[in-house]
């Protein structure tokens, strides 16, 4: 599984190489405005209204579907998802109707400071934007009927036709009209499904209508779904909440947040997404044959092995949060002042990286065992949390305030969950998880100080952006070579996959 998940983080790599492209072009030609403030709040709309709705039944489907295809065999479990997809295109119908009748309440629930031509831009960017919940919903389904055929690359590289014509839009509409950003995210997410869609026939999908509400297995995919609906989407509701917040504190506050978030979750993309995506069917499949002492084992190595990944990147996130953010957006109309606002962001979110990751996985082992109510409880908990605590922290620090909030709601519900967890499955190897933790931290720390130093020193002598990246490679380094003299596990894994993939391309190069 980790060999898998380290293929899969190679690709996602190359893939979200694009998605930072179009960040870079979207700060590049309107920094933090009220523009880039308006599109991301439309984009923030139907994005948060479907996670809410379509990564809960995504995360519910995959059990299910395992569960049909093992009592009742391949074709009803095909008929199954042609039903889900119709089930779900009904209800983004009804969505989409509620929000064209009343966009304007809806955009002001979702920035309440925004006024006057901002607040109209925000609600024509969004009557264009919600229409992408019908292509969302299909891409979510597919995504995972891909995964459950063992097709991962597929579904991680789909996200390279979707920021290719964003970023095309924006430089359009830059130069004619700023409509364009709407109107080109919807064609580049349509763009995205019709690249899914030649994958998802090659393994024998085939659609037909199939709508029947009274199914068993819909409905107990839709009882599944419904506390899933919150313990999958935290993430979204704390980012909806703190731009709220960040729409009144300052102009470009949501900008701000946005891109520091954007850095948080491309980390998240590559090393926690590719683990909990290669690991989920999985584990599915162990729950639905109810192999708990295999299941048990893949928990623990996959937290061991993002705390293997997560840990030593926390670590430089904090200490490069302001070289970093300058270096991928630091041209244009982005300037000293948004440099500044968005490293301040990145830092408290970075507090917060383990957190996010390790309830990921967490969340996703209660739901392949099909108990999404701890994880619901566990969501209601944090989003509880994060608002008590954006209110306060934002008062003292702004919008590095929102940034900490969230990093602290997502470590404590961490903790809840694995003492949730234990109660649960029992034992699943917290001493080894835990020495494990406090190995990887030694060699972060000891990285930190070395690449912290390297940085210091190489600024004095060569430019900023050089000495950052030379630094970070002398970071990488450290830590691996610490880890080896620590004896952690995780770098036999790292050095096998390298060995073997060298000799894959010598034989290449001998053919």
């Amino acid at each position: 599984m980790k060999k898998t998940a380290l293929g899969l983080m190679i690709i996602t790599v190359a893939a979200k190489i694009f998605g930072f492209v179009r960040d870079i072009t979207l700060s590049y030609f309107y920094g933090v405005s009220y523009i880039s403030d308006a599109y991301l709040i439309s984009l923030t709309i139907p994005m948060v209204i479907f996670e809410i709705i379509g990564t809960g039944i995504k995360t519910s489907y995959i059990p299910v579907y395992s569960l049909i295809k093992k009592e009742k065999g391949l074709n009803l479990a095909n008929k199954f998802t042609n039903n889900t997809i119709n089930f779900i295109i009904a209800i983004s119908s009804i969505v989409v109707v509620v929000v064209l009748l009343y966009t304007v309440p809806i955009v002001k629930l979702f920035a309440v400071g925004f006024e006057g031509s901002v607040l109209s831009l925000v609600v024509c960017f969004t009557k264009i934007s919600i229409f992408a919940i019908y292509f969302y919903s299909l891409i979510y389904i597919f995504s995972g009927f891909l995964q459950m055929k063992n097709n991962f690359i597929v579904p991680a590289i789909m996200g390279i036709p979707l920021n290719f014509f964003i970023i095309i839009f924006i430089v359009i509409s830059s130069k004619y009209n700023i409509v364009f950003l709407s109107i080109g995210t919807l064609i580049a997410v349509l763009a995205q499904l019709i690249f899914l869609i030649p994958f998802v026939y090659k393994k024998g999908y085939r659609y037909k209508f199939i709508l029947n509400m009274k199914d068993y297995y819909l409905k107990k995919m839709f009882f599944l779904a419904i506390p899933a609906i919150l313990g999958v989407s935290v993430n979204q509701i704390n980012v909806l909440v703190d731009r709220t917040i960040a729409s009144q504190i300052t102009v470009g506050g949501i900008s701000a947040l946005n891109y520091a978030n954007r850095l948080n979750l491309f980390i998240q993309s590559i090393f926690v997404m590719s683990i909990a995506t290669v690991m989920y069917p999985m584990i599915s499949k162990m729950a639905a044959e109810r192999n708990i002492d295999g299941l048990k084992k893949a928990i623990s190595e996959c937290i061991s092995f993002i705390n293997f990944l997560v840990i030593p990147t926390t670590i430089g996130s904090m200490i490069f949060a302001k070289p970093v953010v300058k270096l991928l957006f630091g041209r244009g109309v982005f300037d000293t002042n948004a440099v500044s606002m968005t490293s301040y962001a990145l830092f408290f979110y970075s507090i917060g990286m383990i957190g996010f990751g390790l309830r990921e996985i967490l969340s996703r082992t209660f739901y392949s065992l099909q108990d999404t109510k701890t994880p619901m409880i566990n969501a209601a908990i944090s989003i509880i949390i994060n608002i008590t605590l954006n209110i306060v922290l934002s008062k003292f620090l702004g919008i590095g305030g929102l940034a900490l909030a969230t990093s602290i709601s997502a470590i404590f519900c961490t903790i809840l969950l694995f003492v949730s967890l234990k109660k649960k499955i029992g034992s699943f190897g917290m001493k080894n998880i835990t020495i494990s933790f406090m190995k990887n931290l030694c060699a972060s720390l000891g990285m930190g100080l070395v690449a912290s130093y390297s940085f210091n020193y190489l600024t004095t002598i060569s430019s900023e952006n050089l000495s950052l990246i030379i630094s970070i490679i002398i970071g990488v380094l450290t830590y691996f070579i610490m880890s080896y003299f620590l004896k952690v596990d995780d770098i036999d894994t790292i050095v096998t996959f390298v060995k073997r993939q060298l000799k894959k391309d010598t034989k290449l190069h001998l053919k």
